[in-house]
């Protein structure tokens, strides 16, 4: 899908008036706002249904804008940039009074990231600044990795939607706190652990919680209408069977290991692509196709948590957990 400069400079006149401009990333679409102007970011909450507690990504085009936004670089900021920008890794680091409280959910910390997407680029250079783009759906639900499923969620909350085609990593950001003693994932995402470690020649850690609000921490989020239930590979059939029982209609996530499989009692089935990387380039859609076929229970089983299969493993126990609240919480989509 190609974006023409028209649209691209019209983008960037509507950040600069405060407008919304939902636009394609390499990991989903984001729901741009210009970070400086704190009206702007208010709306971003609202279109979106999210707390205002909740901080939000600050995009920039490229790594020589970081001292313009974090109070100090430190040297291990600089080499995962240089090693991962453009690309789908957030550092969270001590932010500057450039960025508004609204933008960091109150926090004196700050998440930044350069986006691997051609159009994000464009647009980020014409606009010239930083821009908040937090996934653009509604809160705790599915994050939108095609234009459709942008219009879909948001409709005319937004005021322009880039359409850059689908997403290719199509799971967010892995988020890295640098604030700390030592260097932690606070989100699995596009750039693995395994990757992360062998840039920096140590292990890291990644907490099940922490003090520190990031993307993705609610118990809930990244969900379908449907509930999603998480079993074991081999225990699927007997699960769709007992649930379609109990009146449910059942849809089911179909792991590599039971490719042959047929799930008579499942009223629809996506396999799973044996590839993490195309699953996770197909999870949301999935997710979203089993909502559309009308199924109100889903299926699914963890992969393995190596590589992307951590992030992938991360959205479906969120996805699996209990369902939000308009009550605020420590998740930021």
């Amino acid at each position: 899908m190609t974006v023409r400069t028209m649209d691209i400079e019209k983008a960037a006149e509507l950040l600069r008036a405060g407008g919304l401009v939902a636009f394609p990333t390499e990991t989903v679409y984001g729901l741009g706002a210009n970070a400086e102007d704190s009206e702007a970011v208010s709306r971003t909450f609202q279109a979106k249904g999210r707390p205002p507690n909740h901080p939000l990504i600050v995009h920039l085009a490229g790594a020589h804008q970081l001292d313009g936004w974090v109070a100090g670089v430190p040297e291990t900021a600089r080499l995962l940039a240089e090693r991962f920008w453009p690309g789908p890794l957030t550092l969270v680091l001590p932010r500057s009074p450039r960025v508004p409280l609204e933008a960091t959910g109150g926090l004196e910390t700050v998440a930044v990231r350069v986006p691997d997407h051609p159009v994000a680029l464009a647009l980020l250079s014409a606009f010239g600044g930083g821009v908040t783009a937090p996934s653009a759906n509604r809160f705790g639900s599915v994050s939108p990795t095609t234009a459709e499923h942008v219009r879909t969620e948001l409709g005319d909350r937004v005021d322009l939607i880039l359409d850059g085609g689908p997403s290719d990593v199509g799971v967010e950001s892995t988020i890295v706190d640098l604030t700390g003693p030592a260097p932690a994932i606070l989100r699995p995402g596009g750039v693995t652990r395994e990757d992360l470690e062998a840039a920096l020649g140590h292990p890291l850690a990644v907490p099940a919680t922490s003090s520190v609000r990031v993307p993705g921490q609610h118990p809930s989020h990244y969900a379908p209408r449907a509930r999603v239930v998480l079993v074991a590979p081999g225990d699927i059939p007997a699960e769709a069977h007992r649930a379609r029982e109990a009146g449910h209609r059942v849809g089911v996530l179909l792991p590599p290991s039971l490719a042959a499989a047929t799930v008579t009692a499942a009223h629809a089935v996506r396999s799973v692509p044996a590839s993490t990387a195309a699953y996770a380039r197909g999870l949301y859609g999935f997710l979203r196709e089993l909502d559309h076929t009308g199924c109100d229970l889903i299926l699914a089983s963890l992969p393995s948590e190596e590589g992307l299969g951590l992030a992938i493993a991360n959205r479906l126990r969120r996805a699996a957990g209990p369902r939000p609240s308009s009550a605020p919480g420590h998740h930021a989509g």
